[in-house]
């Protein structure tokens, strides 16, 4: 494998471990959602 070839591989290996980290970060740092507290606030129908 000649150098050119070599950087190459290492720059996108690079490049798709951060992107990968990036989005598992942000994963796992999103807020949760706010749940109802009641079943009826489910419903679309009103009653």
């Amino acid at each position: 494998m000649n150098t050119t070839a070599l950087i190459l591989m290492v720059i996108v290996q690079i490049t798709v471990i951060s992107i990968t980290g990036y989005f598992f970060y942000r994963v796992l740092t999103i807020p949760p959602r706010q749940e109802p507290d009641s079943y009826d606030e489910n419903d679309d129908v009103p009653r």
